[in-house]
C-alpha cells in the first residue's frame, strides 16, 4: 500500500486475508465481505433504525453482564457503553452497509454492529480505527454471545418498537372512524348485502364497524405482541450457552429489560427458543389480518364513493388529486387504492414469513433476515397507510345527503321494515306494485290505502328503522 492509499485505506484482516478498508468507515472487513456477497435488495440496514437501535441494547446489556461477571474490564466496558448510546441516539447509522437480505443467519448484521462499536470505543479510548489488539469486535463488543441469540433478540425488540408505532396510527385511524360514527349517527341509508339493496340502516353505523373492527385487530396485535417479549438470549450458539459464564443469560436479559423499558423475558428452554420462529409466524399472520380487514374497509369506501354519477354515491371522498391524464375533472379514491396495494404487500409478507419459518433445519433457523425484514416492512406500511388513510380521507369524508335520503324513500327493501306493523301479505304487495309502477314506497302505499303517507313518515326515522324492537314501539 503507497502512501496516498495509506492514508485512503487500512487494511484489515479475517482468516480468509487481508482487506483494504476505507479509513472513515467505522464497519470493518467482515462486513465487506458481506457487502461484496450480497447485493441482493439494494436496501442496507440503515433503512432498518429500530434494529440499529436494539443491536445497540442488546450490545449494552451484554456489556452489562460481561463486566459484573468479569469477562470484560471497566474500561472497555465504558468505551462500548458510550458507542452503543451514539447508536440509540440515531448516530451512525449509515455505517450499517449490509444488505437487509443476507445468508447466514445475521451473522453480517451482528459483525457490523460489532465492527462499528469497536471502531467508535477504540476512539472514545484513544485509538485509531482498526486498533482491535486494544479493543476487538468478537473478543469483546461480542463477548458471550453469538449471532444465534443476538439477532433473534434484537429482531424482537425492534418488532415491539414498530408494533407500539403501528398500534398508535391505528388507535387514530380508529378514532376517525369514530368521531364520522358519531356526525353521521342519524343519516339514514339502504345497506347491502351481496351488492343489493338490503334493509335501511344509518351511516353511523356503517361506519361505527370499521372503528370496531380496528379495535379488535389492536387487541390481536397485543396478543402476538406479548409472544415476542420471550428473548433467547444468553444462548449463544444453539442454546447450551456456550462461551458465556455461568448466570450470564439471566443477568444479560435482566439488563436489556431494564435498559429498553419492556417487559422482555428469558426463554425457559434455550434451545428451543434459539431454533423456535414461530412468534414471528403468529405475529406476521396478525399484521395479515390487521391489512386484510383494512382492506375490505377500503373496498367499501371505494364502492360507497363510486360515481359520482353512475355509481353508488353514498359518500364523498375528499379529492386528492386529478385521476387521469386524457379525462378531464375525474377524480380516483388513490387514498384508499394505495392502502390496498398495502394490504396485498403485507400478504405476501406473511407468505414469506411462512416458508422461512418453515424452512428452519435443526437447531437454528438461517432465514431469520427475510423474516425480520418481511415483518419491519409489513409494519411500518401498514402504521403509514393508516395515518394516510385517517389524514387524507376519512377525516374528510362528507355524505350525499340528498340521495341516501331520496334512496331510502324509494326503495323497496322498507317493506321488510313494515313488515312487523301491517304483516307479511300487505308487505310483499306494496314491494310487488312498486316494483311494477316504479312508485316509492310511501305513494304506493297510500293508493293501495295501506298505508298514509304520514304513517309512512312517522316511521322513517332513524330510531324505528336501526334498532331493534322499535319499530314495534
Amino acid at each position: 500500500m503507497n502512501a496516498d492509499t495509506a492514508d485512503r485505506f487500512r487494511t484489515e484482516q479475517d482468516f480468509l486475508g487481508p482487506r483494504d478498508i476505507p479509513a472513515d468507515a467505522y464497519w470493518g472487513v467482515h462486513t465487506a465481505r458481506a457487502v461484496e456477497n450480497f447485493p441482493i435488495s439494494g436496501t442496507a440496514l440503515s433503512a432498518m433504525p429500530d434494529l440499529i437501535r436494539a443491536l445497540a441494547l442488546v450490545k449494552k446489556a451484554a456489556a452489562r453482564a460481561n463486566l459484573a461477571l468479569g469477562v470484560i474490564d471497566a474500561k472497555r466496558f465504558h468505551a462500548i457503553t458510550h458507542a452503543c448510546e451514539q447508536l440509540s441516539a440515531g448516530h451512525l447509522h449509515e455505517q450499517f452497509v449490509v444488505d437487509v437480505i443476507q445468508g447466514g443467519a445475521g451473522t453480517s448484521t451482528n459483525m457490523n454492529a460489532n465492527e462499528v462499536i469497536a471502531n467508535l470505543a477504540l476512539e472514545r479510548m484513544g485509538f485509531d480505527k482498526g486498533r482491535y489488539d486494544v479493543l476487538h469486535p468478537n473478543d469483546h463488543v461480542n463477548a458471550s454471545q453469538s449471532t444465534n441469540d443476538v439477532y433473534p433478540t434484537a429482531v424482537r425488540l425492534s418488532l415491539w418498537f414498530g408494533i407500539d408505532r403501528l398500534l398508535l396510527s391505528m388507535s387514530r385511524l380508529r378514532e376517525s372512524f369514530e368521531r364520522k360514527a358519531a356526525e353521521f349517527h342519524a343519516v339514514l341509508k339502504i345497506g347491502r348485502t351481496q351488492l343489493q339493496d338490503a334493509v335501511p340502516m344509518t351511516l353511523g353505523q356503517e361506519f361505527s364497524t370499521y372503528a370496531v373492527m380496528l379495535e379488535e385487530d389492536q387487541a390481536r396485535l397485543r396478543e402476538a405482541r406479548a409472544l415476542i417479549q420471550e428473548i433467547n438470549l444468553g444462548a449463544t450458539a444453539i442454546g447450551t450457552g456456550i462461551n458465556a459464564p455461568a448466570g450470564y443469560a439471566e443477568l444479560a436479559c435482566r439488563e436489556l429489560a431494564a435498559i429498553s423499558g419492556i417487559p422482555l423475558v428469558k426463554s425457559k428452554n434455550l434451545i428451543e427458543a434459539t431454533q423456535d420462529t414461530g412468534a414471528f409466524v403468529q405475529l406476521s399472520g396478525v399484521l395479515k389480518r390487521v391489512a386484510t380487514k383494512l382492506s375490505k374497509t377500503c373496498n367499501d369506501l371505494r364502492l360507497l364513493s363510486s360515481g359520482p354519477q353512475a355509481g353508488f354515491g353514498d359518500i364523498k371522498l375528499p379529492p386528492r388529486q386529478a385521476g387521469s391524464s386524457i379525462m378531464p375533472g375525474k377524480v380516483n379514491p388513490v387514498i384508499p387504492e394505495v392502502v390496498n396495494q398495502v394490504a396485498f404487500e403485507v400478504i405476501g409478507n406473511d407468505m414469506t414469513v411462512t416458508l422461512a419459518s418453515e424452512a428452519g433445519q435443526l437447531q437454528l433457523n438461517a432465514f431469520e433476515p427475510i423474516m425480520g425484514w418481511s415483518l419491519f416492512k409489513s409494519i411500518k406500511h401498514l402504521a403509514n397507510a393508516c395515518d394516510t388513510l385517517r389524514e387524507h380521507c376519512v377525516d374528510g369524508i362528507v355524505p350525499n345527503y340528498e340521495l341516501l335520503a331520496r334512496r331510502v324513500r324509494e326503495s323497496v327493501t322498507l317493506v321488510t321494515a313494515l313488515n312487523p306493523v301491517i304483516g307479511y301479505e300487505k308487505a310483499a304487495l306494496i314491494a310487488k306494485t312498486a316494483i311494477a309502477t316504479g312508485g316509492a314506497i310511501d305513494e304506493v302505499a297510500e293508493s293501495l290505502g295501506i298505508l298514509t303517507r304520514e304513517q309512512i313518515e312517522a316511521l322513517l326515522v332513524p330510531e324505528r328503522l336501526t334498532q331493534p324492537g322499535r319499530l314495534m314501539s
